[in-house]
């Protein structure tokens, strides 16, 4: 159990600091840089075609260098791509950096999913796989109990979040052992289509739920929230998806077919609609501990179905398989939604993360089903 929760260091860091603090930071940056709600969705844009280059080139790495030594890797390279955002308020050089973060994220991810899968192997429980996605929980509730504070200082921001990436890099080295793992002639084959049910769905969670983290600050700043409310929500945030293993450990392991996938993916789309319905600050802490138990237990569902489907000798290739579909849809939801939203309100990036999530939660429910069936 320790090794897990010293390995979740790898999602607090390529999630929590790399791609949800953006959220945090994003409205002093609008505001500084002058930016429009499509050129704030940009970067995250940037950092989600970052993330789909890092998927499609993590079972290369793995292969050459091996499981444990690509996350390593991963993790300090991240703390350098965060420190080189606070070098220039330049959109293009700020870009590269966002991109380059999900390039090295997306390789902790990957590696880092392989790892705690195999311990949960080992352990015959969920509880490792669900630690570890929750990891990204410590990444949100620190930046939210620090970075709102700062103000307009975002580059602080920046800075500190590498220091923090940093240390998650010490702490965590030991922890990504690989047994003694040798590099692999192959990483093995990708099994996606056979899985379509739990594809699908994974693709509309994340072209959704992406907009919902990226733009709650600017949607809580254009009705006036204060910073001691944005950081309450956020931490509050950060401390749901840490309680998430308690809840959805057994649930991920042990629920048949898509049922758990749905029910995380229902729930998920119900906290970002209670956001639309009042920003009084009851309302907003309901709904985003609703989206911080829910959201990164979807990643742990949709591993537990892969392995549970595939070979232990595929799952390198087709957890990168379905982390680059997952990449392709949240490099182009913050665009997108940006794009509306500047046609429309910041609450429009909040309906986005309710419809598509609840889509994906019909077809996570009812895609199995449908799938034995034809079958039988």
């Amino acid at each position: 159990m320790i090794q897990a929760l010293r390995l979740a260091l790898g999602t607090a860091s390529a999630l929590g600091f790399a791609r949800f603090a953006y959220g945090l930071l994003l409205p002093a940056m609008r505001e500084d840089l002058h930016w429009s709600l499509a050129q704030a969705g940009a970067m995250n844009t940037a950092n989600g075609l970052g993330y789909l280059l890092g998927a499609m080139l993590a079972a290369a790495v793995v292969r050459r260098i091996g499981t444990a030594a690509a996350f390593r890797t991963g993790m300090v390279l991240t703390a350098v791509a965060l420190a080189a955002t606070a070098l220039s308020g330049d959109f293009v050089i700020l870009l590269a950096a966002r991109a380059a973060a999900g390039v090295t994220g997306a390789v902790v991810f990957i590696a880092g999913g392989v790892i705690a899968a195999r311990i949960a192997a080992r352990s015959s429980s969920g509880v490792p796989l669900t630690i570890f996605f929750a990891g990204s929980g410590l990444g949100i509730a620190a930046g939210g109990a620090s970075i709102p504070a700062l103000g307009s200082e975002w580059r602080t921001g920046w800075v500190g979040l590498a220091a923090a990436a940093g240390v998650a890099a010490l702490v965590s080295w030991t922890a990504a052992r690989a047994e003694g793992e040798a590099p692999a002639a192959t990483a093995g084959r990708a099994f996606v289509l056979p899985l379509w049910w739990v594809a699908v769905p994974y693709v509309l969670f994340a072209t959704g739920y992406i907009t919902y983290i990226t733009f709650l600050s600017a949607y809580l700043a254009d009705r006036h929230a204060s910073v001691p409310e944005v950081t309450l929500v956020w931490t509050v945030m950060g401390l749901a998806v840490m309680a998430a293993p308690a809840l959805w450990s057994r649930p991920v392991v042990r629920w048949p077919g898509g049922t758990a996938l749905g029910a995380l993916l229902a729930i998920l789309a119900a906290g970002a609609a209670l956001a639309l319905v009042s920003t009084a600050l009851p309302v907003i802490l309901a709904s985003v501990v609703l989206y911080g138990a829910s959201f990164m237990s979807v990643p742990a569902a949709v591993t537990a179905r892969v392995r549970d489907a595939t070979p232990p000798a595929d799952w390198t290739a087709t957890i990168a398989a379905f982390t680059t579909l997952f990449a392709a849809g949240q490099t182009a939801g913050p665009w997108i939604a940006g794009i509306v939203a500047d046609h429309t309100s910041t609450g429009a990036t909040v309906a986005w993360t309710a419809v598509l999530c609840f889509a994906g939660a019909v077809i996570a429910l009812t895609g199995h089903r449908t799938r034995q069936t034809q079958r039988t």
